[in-house]
C-alpha cells in the first residue's frame, strides 16, 4: 500500500508537471508532508525529508526534459552560465538553512508558498515583460535568491524562475528550457546538500540517508518519469484552463492543511 502511494504521488506530479508545466515538487512535497506522520517518521525531520526527497526526485525528471530542450536548441546556454554561481551558491544556503528551521516552521512556509501559487494558477495571473535581462551582478543575486527559495522549499524553481524570465522579456519557450536547465542544478546541489546536512540526525526512519527518503524516492520518481508525457499530451486534449482551477483547488487545500486550519 505505501508503494502504491508513492507511485500514485510520482504519477500526479508527473501529469501535472507534463499538463501545466509545473515542477512536481509542489506536489510531491505537500504529499509527502501530509502522508510521513501515517508511517510514523518523527515530527522533527518530518519536512526536512519530504523537502530533501523531494529534490532527488526533481534530478531525473529535470535532467529528461532539460536535454530534450538541449536537443531543440532552446536552453539558453549564455544566460544558464550567467546564473550558474548564484544558482549553486543559492542551492547550499537553502539547504543548510532548512537544517537550522524546525519542521513546523517549514511545514508553514510551504502552506504559504502554496497558497500563493494556487491563486497565481487559479486566476492565471501573469506579469507582462517589463524590462531587460539585469546584467552580470544582478542575475547573480537574482539567481541566489531562486536557488536559496527553491532549496528551501524543495521545488525546482520553475515557478520562480519563468516568470522572472518572461518579466525580464525572455521568450516563453527559451524561459521554460533554461527553467529546466536550472532546475537540474537546483535538484543536484540541493538534494546533496540535504543528504550531507542530515547525515547524523539520530530521528532518521530506516531508508533515509540524510534527508532524503529513498523508498520515497524510488516510487516517485519512477512514476513520474512515466506519466510526464502523458500529461504533456493531455494538455492538446484537455481545457487547460479548467485543470488548472481544480488543481489550484486542490493545491490551496493542501497549503490550509500544512498551515494547521
Amino acid at each position: 500500500m505505501i508503494l502504491l502511494a508513492y507511485l500514485a504521488v510520482g504519477a500526479l506530479a508527473g501529469l501535472i508537471a507534463g499538463m501545466l508545466g509545473l515542477g512536481g515538487g509542489v506536489v510531491i512535497v505537500p504529499a509527502l508532508a501530509l502522508a510521513f506522520p501515517l508511517l510514523g517518521i518523527p515530527a522533527d525531520v518530518l519536512m526536512h525529508l519530504a523537502i530533501g526527497t523531494s529534490l532527488a526526485v526533481i534530478v531525473p525528471t529535470s535532467m529528461s526534459s532539460s536535454y530534450a530542450h538541449y536537443r531543440r536548441g532552446a536552453v539558453d546556454a549564455p544566460l544558464l552560465r550567467l546564473m550558474l554561481p548564484g544558482l549553486l551558491t543559492g542551492a547550499v544556503l537553502g539547504g543548510l538553512l532548512a537544517d537550522t528551521l524546525p519542521s513546523d516552521l517549514l511545514k508553514r512556509v510551504f502552506g504559504a508558498f502554496v497558497l500563493a501559487v494556487s491563486i497565481q494558477i487559479f486566476f492565471n495571473a501573469t506579469a507582462p515583460g517589463r524590462r531587460p535581462l539585469p546584467r552580470a551582478a544582478g542575475l547573480m543575486v537574482t539567481s541566489t535568491v531562486i536557488g536559496t527559495a527553491s532549496t528551501l522549499l524543495g521545488i525546482g524553481g520553475g515557478s520562480l524562475t519563468v516568470p522572472f524570465l518572461t518579466y525580464c522579456q525572455v521568450d516563453m519557450r527559451r524561459a521554460v528550457a533554461t527553467s529546466s536547465a536550472c532546475g537540474l542544478v537546483l535538484g543536484v546541489v540541493g538534494a546533496a546538500t540535504f543528504l550531507w546536512a542530515g547525515r547524523d540526525h539520530p530521528g532518521l526512519p530506516p531508508g533515509a540517508w540524510g534527508y532524503v527518503y529513498w523508498p520515497a524516492f524510488i516510487g516517485i520518481a519512477v512514476a513520474s518519469v512515466a506519466t510526464a508525457p502523458v500529461g504533456a499530451r493531455l494538455a492538446h486534449s484537455l481545457p487547460v484552463i479548467l485543470l488548472k482551477r481544480v488543481f489550484a483547488v486542490l493545491l490551496a487545500s493542501a497549503g490550509i492543511r500544512l498551515l494547521g486550519f
